[in-house]
């Protein structure tokens, strides 16, 4: 038996089986390269689904990183940490927001969304403003709460009771959203590009429109940015594309380079909402994924280079729509959806993976979210290998 069957046989008899995993066990990476415990390499454009933005591995992240676990590797929340204090100075003064909460995942970091919103609400307003709007075709997690978030009936089964208090409301459909708003609306929660609901990226007068009727309103705007935010679409926040600044703002994902990280950004009018034991976690604030997001943000958060996030995009999706079988790409920035003519996205990624690239879906289509600092022949590459794989079918 193989090393790498041996692994999945081992995962196969003791771990949950809540992810249809593909046939490959990961053992190493640099950059944009994976390799498996049988020696095959991979090209990976998938990044963990957006985790990874700079590649498995970067040199200055993993140095900072080591440098901040030989220091000190986690403490309490009772006490002060310099490098989430440095973390939230940095994403509080590039969001123009005015305060963060460190969590562990993109669903914790909406979870204390929720919370904020709610708690204003209650404290101005009182318990019965508590309703939150979302999209349809949205994704917030998978914590009861936020599958009740989240705008697809699929996901609304199983783990009932869910959680009261959300409203539903059609993407890029202003009349949906305002008909949906009632004296018992506290906050509007949307992505501006649905990521999970498959690449769809919002009309800007939607997004504008939203943020208005919020502000006249006193209903406060949750973006969320677990996929899209710290560069992923050419903005360090996706919202920025749209002209809007949002009263809470959901990070995750890319943020920590490969760590596990979520934040949640509140406004200047929102900074006192939450008080000691309101909300909390043991893990959040780790010092050691702090400095992993520190490193990260030094290199992305600089307009060369988010310019070149949005021109690789660009060279990506031309050369994507050349590939015969594929029907359009959506796209902003390295956030890339694929749609294909024969509609078999799922049997397509699995032939990639067989073929050394490593690629996901969302919806009906192939997915790709690389490494911000993927070169162009590595797209090429790519490129190459989605080619030969949709061609022969």
């Amino acid at each position: 038996m193989s090393n790498q069957d041996k692994i999945i046989g081992l995962d196969n008899e003791n771990i949950m089986h809540t992810y249809g995993r593909y046939p490959v066990a990961l053992k190493s990476g640099k950059g944009v390269f994976a390799k498996g415990a049988d020696g095959k390499e991979y090209l990976d454009v998938s990044s963990g689904i957006g985790v990874n933005s700079l590649g498995y591995c970067n040199d200055g992240w993993v140095q900072a990183v080591t440098e901040q676990l030989n220091t000190i590797q986690h403490m309490s929340n009772y006490y002060y940490n310099e490098k989430a204090s440095l973390l939230a100075q940095q994403l509080c003064n590039s969001s123009g927001l005015s305060r963060a909460f460190f969590g562990n995942s993109g669903a914790e970091a909406n979870e204390c969304a929720i919370k904020v919103a709610r708690k204003y609400s209650f404290d101005k307003y009182g318990e019965n403003r508590n309703e939150i709007i979302t999209l349809n075709n949205s994704f917030h997690g998978r914590t009861v709460t936020t599958l009740s978030a989240t705008g697809q009936d699929v996901f609304h089964n199983f783990f009932f009771p869910f959680t009261d208090g959300f409203k539903y409301a059609q993407p890029n459909d202003f009349e949906s959203v305002k008909n949906a708003v009632s004296d018992k609306t506290c906050a509007i929660m949307i992505e501006c590009i649905q990521g999970e609901g498959g690449v769809n990226i919002m009309n800007a007068d939607f997004v504008t429109e939203i943020a208005k009727l919020c502000s006249e309103k006193d209903i406060l705007l949750i973006v969320d940015e677990v996929q899209t935010g710290i560069g992923r679409t050419g903005k360090l926040f996706a919202f920025e594309h749209f002209g809007i600044k949002p009263d809470l703002l959901t990070l995750a994902k890319g943020l920590g380079g490969g760590l596990p990280i979520g934040v949640c950004l509140c406004s200047e009018k929102l900074k006192d909402v939450m008080s000691p034991s309101t909300h909390g976690t043991t893990f959040g604030s780790n010092p050691v994924v702090c400095a992993g997001a520190l490193y990260v943000l030094s290199v992305v958060n600089n307009e060369n280079f988010l310019n070149e996030v949005c021109k690789k995009g660009d060279y990506l999706c031309e050369k994507l729509l050349k590939i015969e079988g594929v029907k359009s790409v959506r796209h902003k920035g390295l956030m890339v959806g694929i749609e294909l003519e024969l509609d078999n996205a799922k049997e397509m990624a699995a032939k990639c993976t067989e073929n050394g690239l490593l690629i996901i879906t969302a919806k009906n289509l192939l997915r790709m979210l690389p490494p911000l600092n993927i070169t162009y022949e590595e797209i090429d590459k790519a490129v190459e290998i989605l080619k030969t794989v949709v061609e022969n079918k």
